[in-house]
């Protein structure tokens, strides 16, 4: 999949690393010594890969994924990003000496209560500080996941369309505005209230068109407007991630409950070993692959495998001799988004790590 060609200290959404400049160069102090090729030994590039404009293949869409491959005899550092990309044995023996390190330094018990008893309070904070400034608009989405431009044709028909986790609206107004669909009708809804301040607050706020929510996915009510199989796409990017390990089953009940039969999950979240889970430094671990961010929200770092079963309904499956309850959703598409972002001033390699797939309800 694609990059934005940024170097990854400043990479834009969808996943912003959060650290502060010192955290930084510290990291890449860190990285140093990955695999370093000096100026003068360097390959000359070949042609396919070039800056020449005949043969530039660097794209207009920073997010049309998976077109820059990395071949035996390309320069790595001809270009700033290269897809699909597996982390070589160096930065994994990094990694996994961070992870030891962040285990044996974990977030202190008074700490971990702080965070964990009022998520909604650091996730109201962050929205206070950076509204809707932070993140870049999601254009890419509608590339990724056909459904949601195909739902937003003139001629599509009646749809409903569930954001979880909406921000402040930097998917769901995107969408919006190539909509061309007059009976599509978006139900943006986010934990936070600040968040949905912003997105009511918007130019391209429309009652009636789209209605944006607080709503606690992992919570006990349905969100307002909605009720049981009433939305043919639930859009989930960046959200699951935010949630602790004992809310997981609650959420996914509640997506099943409001999907219609054959209604699908659009799902994007972080995998494990991404640099923004290896950079932690001390005090940050809640537990394996679960941490505190600096600005106090929450970030778990998934397996490819650990979803399925989530999703499928096999981590939920009985235990004491009763028969398992029937698989929730079947897996239609699951891949491993793996990007090497490159520093060519520095030559320094870093591996960013996404999961991405689609969920369809039985």
């Amino acid at each position: 999949m694609a990059s934005n060609g940024a170097v990854v200290v400043s990479a834009p959404d969808p996943d912003p690393v959060r650290a502060p400049a010192d955290d930084e160069a510290k990291l890449a102090a860190a990285v140093s010594s990955l695999e370093l090729v000096e100026e003068d030994k360097q390959p000359e590039p070949n042609p396919h890969r070039s800056h020449d404009p005949q043969f530039n293949q660097k794209r207009t869409d920073p997010f049309q994924f998976g077109s820059r491959l990395l071949q035996q005899e390309d320069d790595v550092f001809e270009f700033n990003a290269w897809d699909h990309v597996e982390t070589d044995d160096v930065y994994k023996e990094y990694a996994e000496q961070q992870f030891e390190m962040q285990r044996q330094s974990p977030v202190s018990d008074f700490d971990k209560h702080r965070f964990n008893s009022d998520p909604a309070k650091w996730w109201n904070l962050f929205y206070k500080n950076n509204t809707s400034n932070f993140f870049k608009d999601r254009k890419w989405l509608q590339q990724e996941f056909p459904i949601l431009d195909a739902i937003a044709q003139e001629d599509a028909g009646p749809y409903t369309l569930l954001e979880i986790g909406a921000g402040a609206g930097n998917t769901a107004f995107p969408i919006m505005a190539r909509n061309s669909n007059p009976e599509l009708r978006l139900h943006a809804c986010d934990f936070s209230k600040k968040a949905v301040e912003v997105m009511r607050a918007h130019k391209s706020h429309h009652v009636g068109v789209m209605q944006a929510d607080v709503w606690d996915v992992a919570g006990d009510e349905l969100p307002p407007g909605l009720e049981e199989g009433s939305v043919d796409v639930a859009l989930m990017v960046f959200i699951f991630s935010a949630l602790s390990p004992l809310q997981w089953k609650k959420a996914v009940d509640n997506v099943y409950c409001l999907l219609k039969p054959g209604g699908q999950v659009c799902f994007r979240d972080y995998g494990r070993g991404d640099l923004a889970q290896v950079r932690f430094k001390k005090g940050r671990y809640l537990e394996d692959n679960f941490y505190i961010r600096g600005d106090g929200t929450r970030v778990y770092f998934f397996e490819k495998d650990e979803l399925v079963d989530i999703w499928s309904g096999k981590s939920g499956e009985s235990t004491d001799g009763e028969a398992p309850a029937p698989p929730l959703f079947e897996i239609a598409e699951l891949g491993v988004d793996r990007r090497m972002l490159v520093n060519r001033a520095k030559k320094l390699k870093m591996y960013r790590c996404w999961m991405q797939g689609r969920f369809i309800k039985k």
